[in-house]
């Protein structure tokens, strides 16, 4: 699973490492959506002001998951 971040116009594919979720409570039903909303909640801000979740540490704004595969081969 990767994070989609937009900066700067340009939207960035950040992979999602198991040293997200360390102290991160997941819910018992865990999906794609699921995930995404505590990711989310984690590392970004809604702001109300301008309507989109603000990254906590300043690198764009969150737009949400995608769902990735490793590559064969």
């Amino acid at each position: 699973m990767d994070v989609i971040i937009l900066n700067d116009g340009l939207y960035y594919l950040l992979p999602v490492t198991k040293d997200w979720f360390v102290g991160v409570t997941l819910p018992k039903e865990i999906d794609l959506f699921s995930l995404c909303d505590v990711i989310r909640n984690t590392l970004a801000t809604y702001s109300s002001d301008i309507n989109r979740h603000v990254m906590n540490d300043g690198s764009g704004y969150f737009y949400g998951c995608i769902q990735t595969y490793p590559k064969e081969g």
